[in-house]
This record gives C-alpha cells, sequence and structure tokens, in this order.
C-alpha cells in the first residue's frame, strides 16, 4: 500500500480545503446557531463536483478511486461532521444501485442526481428494530392484482425532510420473511432554491403510482444540526419490478456490501472531526497564558496534546488501510472497516473531550467551538452501527 498521493489527488483535496473554508469553517458557528439545512452548501459542493462519489464512471462520466472518496470525506467533516454526513449519506443510498443495479437501474436512478443537485436517503433502521436488521418489519407484499406494495416506518434518516428518492431495505412478502430487499421510491424533487431548510416541518408526498411517503418533523439532535434526520413511513406505495435492485431475496448481502463502503466514510468523518478537535485546541493553548506561559508549554498539557495527535493518526492509518481493502475487494474488507470506524469514533470521542478540558471553563461556552465537536463526536460512535457491533464483527472473524 503507497501512502503517496497523486497530483491529482493532492489537487481536488487542495480544492475541496479551500472549499471548506471558504463556506464552512469561517461561518461554522453562525451556520449551527441558525440551525437551518445548509442546502446552499450542499449545492456548491455538488458544483465542485464533491457530491455523488460512488456513482458509477458509466453514469457521471468520470470516476474516484475509494481512497479519494474517503479524503475528500475527511475534508468535508474537518469543516463540519453533519454537513459531510449529509453529503455522504447520497453515496450510502446510491452505493448500492451502482453495485447491483441494472444499467437501465443505474441510469433511471443515478442519471438524475449527475444532473441536479438532489438529495438522497438510505432506509435501514427502523424504531423497534436498532442494529438488529433482521427484525425490521417494513416489508413489500404482493397483492391480489400481483403488484409489490411496500408499507413500514423508518426512522432516524438522513436528509429525508429534502430527499427526493429513498433506497428502502424491507422484508419481502411478511415481517417474519428471513428474505430482505433493496427497493428504490422516487420523489418529486426538492431543489435547493425552493426548499423550506429553515424550519421544515412534516411532508406528504403522494406518489403517481399510488400511495404516500410521510415524512416526520426533523429531529432535535444533541449534535451534528446541520445534518438533517427524520422517519420515514411508507403507505402503501406500489413498486414495479424495476424499482426492486437485483435479486429481492439477496438484500443482507446488498447491505453487507453497503456497509462495507459505508464504514470508512464514517471513520473519515470521524478523523476529520478528531483532526479539526486537536487543531482548534492547539490553537487556543498557544494563545492561552495561565501560571506565566502559554497552556500548551505545560508538561501535563503538552502530554494531553500529544495522546490527541497520536489518536488521530492511528485513526487515519486505520481509515486509509480500511479504504484500500475496500476498494480492493479483499475477503477482510469488513473486519477493518469495522475496525476503522471503531478507532475513528474513539479518536473523534478522546479528542473532543480531552480538548474541551484544556479549553477550562471557556470549552463549556457555546461560542468556542469545541462546545460544538463536543457533540458532534457523540453520533459517529453510534451510527452505521454501534461500537458493540463494530465489536461483534471483529470477533466473529477472529474466532
Amino acid at each position: 500500500m503507497d501512502f503517496n498521493l497523486s497530483e491529482e489527488q493532492k489537487q481536488y483535496l487542495d480544492t475541496v480545503r479551500r472549499f471548506v473554508g471558504r463556506e464552512i469553517s469561517s461561518r461554522i458557528l453562525t451556520l449551527e446557531k441558525g440551525h437551518a439545512f445548509p442546502f446552499d452548501i450542499i449545492r456548491k459542493a455538488w458544483d465542485l463536483g464533491i457530491l455523488n462519489l460512488s456513482i458509477p464512471e458509466s453514469v457521471k462520466g468520470y470516476s474516484l478511486d475509494l481512497i479519494s472518496t474517503a479524503l475528500i470525506i475527511r475534508e468535508l467533516s474537518y469543516g463540519d461532521s453533519g454537513i459531510a454526513t449529509s453529503a455522504m449519506c447520497n453515496d450510502l443510498a446510491n452505493a448500492v444501485i451502482g453495485m447491483h443495479g441494472t444499467e437501465a437501474q443505474q441510469q433511471a436512478f443515478l442519471a438524475p442526481f449527475v444532473e441536479r443537485p438532489l438529495l438522497a436517503s438510505f432506509c435501514l433502521t427502523e424504531p423497534w428494530a436498532g442494529s438488529d436488521n433482521s427484525a425490521m418489519t417494513t416489508c413489500i407484499r404482493k397483492g391480489k392484482d400481483g403488484k409489490y406494495r411496500l408499507n413500514g416506518t423508518k426512522c432516524f434518516i438522513t436528509n429525508a425532510s429534502f430527499a427526493s428518492q429513498f433506497t428502502v431495505f424491507c422484508k419481502v412478502g411478511k415481517p417474519a420473511s428471513p428474505f430482505i430487499a433493496c427497493v428504490v421510491v422516487p420523489a418529486p424533487a426538492v431543489k435547493p432554491d425552493t426548499a423550506d431548510t429553515g424550519s421544515p416541518a412534516c411532508r406528504e408526498i403522494p406518489l403517481p403510482c399510488g400511495g404516500r411517503i410521510l415524512i416526520g418533523k426533523p429531529e432535535d439532535k444533541l449534535g451534528q444540526r446541520l445534518s438533517n434526520t427524520a422517519a420515514v413511513t411508507f403507505e402503501d406505495i406500489e413498486i414495479g419490478d424495476d424499482q426492486i435492485i437485483g435479486d429481492r431475496r439477496l438484500g443482507f448481502q446488498y447491505l453487507t456490501d453497503v456497509l462495507d463502503y459505508a464504514r470508512p466514510m464514517v471513520a473519515a468523518i470521524g478523523v476529520g472531526l478528531a483532526r479539526r478537535a486537536l487543531d482548534v485546541t492547539l490553537a487556543y493553548t498557544r494563545e492561552r497564558r495561565q501560571f506565566g506561559q502559554r497552556i500548551c508549554d505545560m508538561p501535563v498539557a503538552r502530554e494531553t496534546l500529544v495522546a490527541m495527535w497520536k489518536r488521530v493518526e492511528l485513526a487515519e492509518m486505520a481509515l486509509m488501510k480500511a479504504a484500500f481493502l475496500v476498494q480492493e475487494g479483499a475477503p477482510d474488507r469488513g473486519v477493518y472497516a469495522s475496525l476503522a470506524k471503531n478507532i475513528a469514533a474513539e479518536a473523534a470521542v478522546f479528542c473532543t473531550t480531552e480538548g474541551l478540558h484544556l479549553h477550562g471553563g471557556y470549552g463549556f461556552m457555546m461560542e468556542y467551538e469545541i462546545a460544538k465537536l463536543i457533540r458532534d463526536a457523540q453520533i459517529i460512535d453510534i451510527y452505521e452501527g454501534v461500537r458493540e457491533v463494530q465489536n461483534m464483527i471483529i470477533g466473529r472473524e477472529l474466532v
């Protein structure tokens, strides 16, 4: 594995860093206090070509390797992990179509995201299932007319209030079925210039094919407030054969493929956030003086800064190895994807906690970014599989 970046990768990352510095980092606390979904930033990211990174070259016209994708997500997260999560969710929802959809499905369901700045939602988690995907009850059932209809509720769905398409994992036939399917539900396009980003309410989407989608009120979250999250209910939605991705019995395998792809992306979000926490803490301790010296010059503070730096660097190495193995399709890619996700989440929580401690009382004030970062970090240890689930995956492979 070569850690050297190509000139093209360096130029791409430099462009992303300038974008993040100009559009996000310079006004992040103002953006978060406004608590409005930053659809304008999402649109500018789409203009720049750093959205929809998983769409195949045959549809998009160009492709990026997984390591470059992870580095781009890391840089977005350095500005704000919520915005990075919303951007990454498009790939989470669309990757399965690129991996297992037919050429016609890829053109139908992915080309619209190339043509204009749209958002997608990945619908997996359910209120009573959580990390246990076998306990989901959302299902497609064939009626007397021979057509499938989708019913069920999903929760904690990223981009739900502004999504123009939903990728849904569901049971086949009945909630107790052992078979899981992946279906795609297009909806009327939601455009950045017409969306109500200030205080979106519940949303009802009647579909031409019959049935409707109900979007709940956006969740009021502890952190990542610039990422939209809401519940989604599907009521009697007719699903054609062309909306079912691959084999309707193999959805669990497709889900595993998507999560192997997604977990390095979540790790990238954790690395970006952890590095931001380290940098804002370094800046503060270089400026703040106590007992006649800079805080960063105190041995006990410097020891903490070194520990933070180690966590960031180890998380980045785990991220790069996982991205490389997933890109190569290595048999053990899932283990390293879980490892990277866990290590990056631990780095994000550790660096924000210790960073706040080095800020002292000022870190507890909302005007300092470290207070925002410590709230944002908590979800990285939870979404796309909690820490314990990653340990279960690693442990299963070890024995």
